[in-house]
C-alpha cells in the first residue's frame, strides 16, 4: 500500500510518476473509510486529492507555504503530512481535526475553518518574505464556495497589487455548499466552457495574471502545470475545474447532502443513525423550520427565508426551496452580506428570517451592529448550533453568542427552551415590526414541552420571565436549552436537601426582567443562573450584576471562555462545575453562610 509508505511530502517526491495515479486512489478509498466510520467532510474532500498531491510533489511544505481555504478540504493533505494514521487505522479515525490545526504538524500554518480567509493569509505570508529577503512560494487554495464571502475579494483586491510570488489557485467544483449563486459564479461557469478564454474574466479585471486547467482531478496534468508556475515572480490565479466527491458515485450525485456526513454504509451509501443504524434519523429544529416557514412564506409573500449557503440548517430541502422561489433566496458563504441584505428588506417591509450557525454569525459583528440594530429593522435572525453540545472544534465554537449580541441595542434575544416555546417565538417574530429578533435555537436536540410555552403569553415585545415552578429561599433560572439541566438542579435541592425551589424560564437571552428580578431578591436568599455559553459578558452575569446591590447570594454557572478543542460536552460542563450535584451543593453553600 502506497500511503503507509508516503506519509511526508519527501515520500510523494520520491515516487514514480506513474505510482501518483494509484496513491490518489488510496487516499481517496481512506477518506471515505474513515468518514464513513466517524463522519466528516466527504465531498469537498474527494473532490481535491489529486491537486493536494499535486501541490506535495511540486512544492517543498513547509518552507513553501500551502494554506486551504476552506480547510475542511484537507483530508489528503493531512495523510500525506504525517497523519495517514487517521484514515488508515480504524483504531485511530477521527485522531487527527477536521480542521487545519498549526498544534498538529507545522504543514498547517494556521487554525481555520472558516472560509475566504486564504487569499489575505496568503498575502501576508508573501509580504513577510519579501520583507524578510526570502524567495520561498506561496500557495492558497479557494473554493468550495469561499469565492462568495467578501474577505476573498479584500484579499484579491491587494494580491493584485504584489509585485512578486503568489499562487492562488480557484478549485471550482461548481458547487458551494449547496448549489452555486451569484454573478462570480455565472463567470466561473463561463470560464468553464470557453476553457478559460472567454472576454469576461473576473480575475483579470482586478488585476490578475491568470491561467484555466479543466483537468482538475488529473493529478498528472496538475503536478504539469504547477511545476511550471512554481517559482512564478508576480501574483496568479490558476483555475482548475474539479467535481466534488469524485470517486464515490453518491456523493458527486448529490455534494450538497454528502458536503458533511455522520457515519454511513459505504456500499450503498445510506446514512446511518450512530447508535441506532436501523432506526430512521430523528425529527430536528431544522425539520421544524422548514415546515414552519414554508407554510408563512405560502401564507404571506413578504416573508423571505434567507440562508449563507447552509439552507439545511433551515429545513429548505432542494424541493421546498424550488417551492418558495423567490421567498428562499441563497446569498452564498457570505454572511455579512446576509444581515444587511435581510435591513434593507425589513426596512422595505418584507419579512425576512435570516438562518445561520452562530459560529458564522460572528462574521458578521459589525452588520449586525451598523445595519442591523442602528437601522432598528425588523428582521428576524434563527441562531442554530449556539450550544456546548454543538460543533466542538476549536475552529467552529458556537457559545460566544449570547455575549456577542448582548451588547447590541435594540435586539430581542429570545431563548426558547422547548420546540412549542420556538415555533410561537418564531410565529410572533414574523409579524413584530419595531425591532430585530434573534432566536437562540436549542442546541441539545428537540425537545417538546407544551407546558413551557403558555398558549396566553405570546407577546415577546415585552420582557417576561416564566415561573414554571413557585418556591422559596432559592430561585433557579435556566436559560433556554439549559432549562431542563436546571429542573433537574431544582429536583435535587427537593430530594436531597428538602429545598422547594423557585424554578424559572427567562425566555430572553440579553435582556432583564428587572421588576421581576426585585421581587425574586425580596422573596429569596440565593439566585441561580444556568446558560448553555460562556459566562464573560454572558446573561448570568447581567443578573448577578443588577442583583449586587441586594442582600441575595448570585451563583452564575456557565463555561469560562476560551479554545477547547474537540472537547467532550459533558466533560466541559464538569470542568465548570455544572453538574447536577454540584450546581445544587452550591446554592445550599450559599443558603447556609
Amino acid at each position: 500500500m502506497l500511503l503507509t509508505q508516503t506519509t511526508t511530502p519527501e515520500d510523494v517526491k520520491a515516487l514514480d510518476r506513474a505510482e501518483l495515479p494509484l496513491l490518489c486512489g488510496e487516499i481517496r478509498h481512506a477518506i471515505l473509510e474513515s468518514s464513513a466510520a466517524v463522519g466528516g467532510h466527504v465531498a469537498p474532500n474527494l473532490g481535491v486529492v489529486e491537486l493536494t498531491v499535486a501541490l506535495h510533489r511540486v512544492f517543498n511544505s513547509p518552507i513553501d507555504k500551502i494554506v486551504f481555504d476552506v480547510s475542511h478540504q484537507t483530508y489528503a493533505h493531512k495523510a500525506l503530512t504525517g497523519r495517514a494514521y487517521t484514515y488508515i487505522d480504524p483504531e485511530r479515525f477521527g485522531e487527527a481535526s477536521g480542521f487545519a490545526n498549526p498544534d498538529e504538524s507545522e504543514h498547517d500554518l494556521f487554525a481555520m475553518g472558516h472560509t475566504s480567509t486564504s487569499v489575505s493569509l496568503g498575502c501576508g505570508l508573501a509580504h513577510a518574505r519579501d520583507l524578510a529577503g526570502d524567495s520561498y512560494n506561496v500557495i492558497t487554495i479557494i473554493g468550495d464556495g469561499s469565492l462568495s464571502g467578501g474577505l476573498a475579494f479584500e484579499g484579491f483586491n491587494n494580491a493584485a497589487e504584489l509585485d512578486s510570488n503568489l499562487i492562488i489557485i480557484v478549485n471550482d467544483n461548481d458547487q458551494s455548499i449547496a448549489e452555486n449563486h451569484g454573478g462570480l459564479y455565472r463567470n466561473l461557469a463561463e470560464l468553464r466552457t470557453s476553457n478559460g478564454t472567454c472576454e469576461r474574466n473576473v480575475f483579470r479585471a482586478m488585476g490578475l495574471d491568470y491561467r484555466y486547467l479543466d483537468a482538475g482531478n488529473d493529478v498528472l496534468a496538475l503536478v504539469d502545470t504547477l511545476q511550471e508556475l512554481r517559482n512564478i515572480d508576480h501574483p496568479i490565479v490558476l483555475h482548475v475545474s474539479t467535481a466534488k466527491g469524485k470517486g464515490f458515485e453518491p456523493a458527486q450525485s448529490d455534494p450538497e447532502r454528502w458536503h458533511h456526513v455522520g457515519p454511513f454504509d459505504m456500499a450503498t451509501g445510506r446514512k446511518l443513525c450512530p447508535g441506532h443504524p436501523s432506526e430512521p434519523a430523528p425529527r430536528t429544529y431544522a425539520d421544524i423550520t422548514g415546515e414552519a416557514l414554508s407554510a408563512a412564506i405560502e401564507r404571506d409573500p413578504q416573508v423571505v427565508g434567507i440562508t449563507a449557503a447552509t439552507p439545511y440548517i433551515m429545513g429548505f430541502t432542494p424541493e421546498l426551496r424550488a417551492a418558495a422561489g423567490k421567498q428562499f433566496v441563497d446569498v452564498g458563504i457570505a454572511e455579512e452580506h446576509a444581515v444587511t441584505f435581510a435591513t434593507a428588506l425589513a426596512r422595505s417591509g418584507a419579512k425576512p428570517v435570516f438562518g445561520v450557525y452562530g459560529t458564522f454569525l460572528q462574521r458578521a459583528y459589525d452588520e449586525l451592529w451598523h445595519d442591523l440594530c442602528l437601522n432598528d429593522a425588523p428582521a428576524t435572525i434563527l441562531v442554530f448550533g449556539a450550544s456546548i453540545f454543538g460543533t466542538t472544534s476549536e475552529t467552529h465554537l458556537s457559545f460566544f453568542d449570547i455575549s456577542m449580541l448582548g451588547g447590541l441595542p435594540n435586539m430581542h434575544y429570545l431563548a426558547p427552551a422547548c420546540m412549542e416555546e420556538y415555533l410561537s417565538m418564531l410565529s410572533w417574530s414574523l409579524d413584530h415590526r419595531e425591532h430585530p429578533v434573534a432566536i437562540r435555537v436549542p442546541g441539545i436536540g428537540l425537545v417538546s414541552r407544551p407546558d413551557l410555552a403558555p398558549a396566553e403569553d405570546t407577546d415577546y415585545s415585552t420582557v417576561r420571565y416564566n415561573v414554571v415552578r413557585q418556591g422559596r429561599d432559592v430561585a433557579v433560572l435556566a436559560l433556554g436549552d439549559f432549562f431542563e439541566l436546571g429542573e433537574r438542579v431544582a429536583n435535587r435541592l427537593t430530594a436531597e436537601y428538602g429545598i422547594e425551589a423557585t424554578l424559572v424560564n427567562p425566555r430572553f437571552a440579553t435582556e432583564l426582567n428587572r421588576e421581576f428580578l426585585d421581587s425574586l431578591a425580596a422573596e429569596h436568599r440565593v439566585v441561580v443562573t444556568l446558560e448553555d455559553g460562556i459566562l464573560d459578558g454572558g446573561w448570568g452575569e447581567r443578573v448577578a450584576c443588577y442583583l449586587a446591590c441586594t442582600p441575595v447570594r448570585t451563583r452564575t454557572f456557565g463555561i469560562a471562555k476560551g479554545f477547547p478543542d474537540r472537547y467532550d460536552p459533558n466533560e466541559l460542563l464538569a470542568q465548570n462545575g455544572m453538574t447536577v450535584e454540584n450546581m445544587a451543593a452550591e446554592a445550599v453553600r450559599l443558603l447556609n453562610e
